[in-house]
Order: C-alpha cells, then structure tokens, then sequence
C-alpha cells in the first residue's frame, strides 16, 4: 500500500431488488461499479412482504442479510479496482423508506401503518461499531421526507439540481441553469418514486410497481447482467434479441421486458387487455412464438435444444400492474401540481428500465401519457449519480438540507384518483 494512500469514495444505491455500488476517486472519476441482487429476497419480494416480516420479529435477520449484502459488493468494488479498504474516505447510501429502516433495524410500525411517517428526516453517519461494512469510516445515510419517498428519491433529485445549476455536460439533457418548472423525475423500480417541479418545490410521490421493472416475478426475468436480453427487435416474422455481454441469452432484464412486451403488441401476439392470443388467432408466422403451457398461453422468445425463455400471461399480468402504477402516478402527480401532460417541459426516466427505450416502445406498451413521450430522456442510475454529485461537490450537507424543505410529500396509492388512473391504465 502507498505511504499516503489515495482518497476513495463509494456510493451505495440500496434497491428492493438489487444493491448497485461505485467506487470512485475525489474527481468523480468511476473506478468500479457492481449490482448484486439484494439478500433480502429470500423473506420477500417487495417491501412491504420485508416490513410485514421485520413486523414479526425478523428485523434483525433483515438487517444481517442486508448488511452481509454490502459487505459482499463493496470487497468486490475493491477488488476490481485494486484498492484497499484504509483508502475510502467517504460511504454513502440512498435507499427507500423501507430498506432504510430495515438497514438500521429501526421499529417498522410507524411504516405500515398510518400515518406512515419514517422514523428519521435527517442525513444520518452510522459508527462501523453499529455498522461493520469491512470500512474504517461511518456510513452517511439520505434523509427520509415521509413513509412513502425515500432517500433514494432525495438522492436522484439532488443530482437533477446539481448537474442542472453547474451547467454540467456530464448528463447533457440537465444543462440548463435552472430548473423548468413542469419538470418530472420518474425513479422506475419495484417502488416508482415520481416528483414534479412547480417551479418553487418539488412535489413527490411513490407507487408499488412491484419487481417486474428489475426482473421479479417475471418467470424468466432476472437482474440487468451478462445474459440478459436489454432489447427485442421485430425483424419480419422474427423476434431478435439483443443480449448483454452477447452469447446465449439467459432471462429478460426490465428494458427488455419492455422491449418484448412492445413487439409482441407490434406483432399481434397480445390484445388491447393483454391477453395473450393462441396461435390459432395469428395469421403470420409470428405465431410460431405462440405455445400453449399449463392451459393457457405463452410467447417463447428463444429455445435452443437445452433450454426455453416464456413469457407466461402472469408475466404479463405482472407487467401491466407495474406500468400501469406508473402511469396512473403520473396521472395523479401531475393534477396535484397543476400540470396537464401536454404541459410537462421536461421528463427524466432513471432507475430499472436503464440508460434508453425507443419512444415506440414507451407507446405500444402505455407507460406514460403520449404528449410526453417527446420530451421523454433516460438517465442512466439516477441515484448513484445523486449520491455521487454528493460525495465530490462543495457544500454537499447544507445543498441537501436545503433540498429536503423543497419537497412536499403527499400520498398517492389508495385514493380515489389513483386506483381510477390505474384501473384505465392497465390496457395498451
């Protein structure tokens, strides 16, 4: 090791699904990056199946899973770039309500039940001595706003600021000097956390998509890695598949979902409802990809002689309740901020769906009111940019306090506009 070790820095984005962690240098210089998929799974897919658990007195196992989790990605960020643990400096994490308090082992009542208010508002420096993620120094935790918006949400928006205020190349859809009112954030992933910009604040939101976005509950889906189809193209009467790392394709990540859902609408496998048809109502020869499993039917998107990727009717289920809870939480934002969609300046897509889907794909498969689709941009890992805009500007602690006052919070799943949007926006 150096006689005077390089100042490191990681930043940690704690999803439901998957835990995603950078490395850099003081410079913002990226030295590694690696998602696992989070240990929690294994007492729930969402997060409120975790805090129903943690309700019950399995807190402490959360916490250890969670815990266990970290500790594994970060010695591998240090594996991959070759540095010792003595040189990070600085750790900070972003997660959702839930995760936040589950990582702390924190009382989950205040959470499930009303008026569901987060036990902590302020960015939080947990000692190794309560944390022992491998590190000589304390984790810094983002501030919660309520039970429903997240430090992960907080983080996401304090990137949109800083890069939008320094004028910043980095993400070049955010270089204006301002911020335009009308300007929406949409953090896709098994919670949809969704703010909008009125000019003076920032109005902010969640609804439970559910995992499909990352590959939960989907049959064949799985987290965004070597061997996941990122993308399906219709090329006549064939589906080609577009795999990450290429090779032999191994599950569907949440861009190709997407992707695949939209060609199969393109293509006449599935209906305005979602209905999967029977090869018998296809006149093309797209219904080859048609199969009938278990009395109902699917689309098989690839097959070799060892092995076969469906996408079954609950997959497709599973993918209309998710976008249709953005959809309808974007219907609902809006009208609470005075906007109509023809009237949004600006979108901002960050989290599961990656760094871009083809503004075809946004139409076919009904994600977002249609006047917004051109003013639709894709930022990749909104929230590891935050977190990371916060670990190499100046005057990171006081920006963000001042963040947090201009965020308004208000409830969104189980009111009357919500659950109207959303039942109108399970169709295609």
């Amino acid at each position: 090791m150096d006689s005077f070790p390089k100042k490191r820095y990681i930043a940690l984005d704690l999803g439901t699904t998957t835990l995603t962690g950078r490395l850099l240098d003081p410079s913002g210089e990226l030295l590694a990056e690696k998602q696992i998929v989070n240990p929690q799974r294994e007492l729930g897919a969402d997060i409120l199946m975790r805090l129903q658990q943690a309700y019950n007195g399995e807190g402490e196992r959360l916490q250890t899973l969670l815990i266990e989790g970290l500790r594994r990605l970060i010695a591998e960020l240090l594996d991959r770039a070759d540095c010792h643990p003595d040189n990070i400096v600085s750790v900070v994490a972003a997660g959702n309500s839930g995760i936040s308090c589950l990582l702390r082992n924190l009382p989950v009542g205040p959470l499930l039940f009303p008026p569901h208010k987060p036990p902590y508002k302020e960015l939080v420096s947990i000692p190794t001595t309560t944390i022992d993620l491998g590190l000589r120094v304390p984790l810094s935790l983002f501030p919660l706003i309520s039970g429903f918006v997240g430090g992960d949400l907080v983080a996401a928006l304090f990137g949109v600021e800083s890069f939008c205020h320094a004028g910043s190349s980095t993400i070049q859809q955010l270089n204006s000097s301002t911020i335009i009112a009308g300007t929406l954030l949409i953090d896709i992933g098994t919670n949809a956390e969704l703010a909008s910009w009125d000019g003076s604040r920032w109005w902010a939101t969640s609804a439970a998509a559910g995992p499909a976005f990352e590959g939960g509950n989907i049959s064949a889906g799985m987290i965004m890695a070597a061997g996941a189809v990122t993308d399906v193209r219709l090329d006549g009467d064939r589906l080609r598949l577009v795999v990450a790392g290429g090779g032999q394709p191994l599950g569907l990540c949440g861009s190709g979902l997407a992707a695949l859902v939209a060609v199969a609408r393109q293509g006449g496998l599935v209906d305005d409802s979602g209905r999967i048809l029977s090869h018998y109502e296809v006149e093309t020869n797209l219904g080859q990809y048609l199969v009938e499993k278990e009395g109902s039917w699917a689309i098989r998107f690839y097959r070799s002689v060892s092995s076969e990727l469906l996408l079954t009717q609950a997959d497709l289920r599973n993918f209309q309740l998710a976008k249709g809870a953005v959809y309808a939480g974007v219907q609902v934002l809006l009208e609470r901020g005075g906007f109509a969609p023809e009237n949004v300046t600006r979108v901002l897509v960050t989290g599961a769906l990656g760094t871009a889907l083809p503004k075809d794909v946004l139409k076919r498969v009904a994600l977002l009111p249609e006047p917004m689709l051109d003013k639709t941009s894709f930022v990749a890992n909104g929230v590891l940019a935050g977190l990371q805009s916060y670990l190499t500007a100046s005057g990171s602690e006081e920006n963000l306090a001042a963040l947090v006052k201009r965020i308004q919070p208000f409830p969104l799943s189980g009111t009357p506009a919500f659950e109207q949007h959303f039942l109108a926006a399970l169709e295609f």
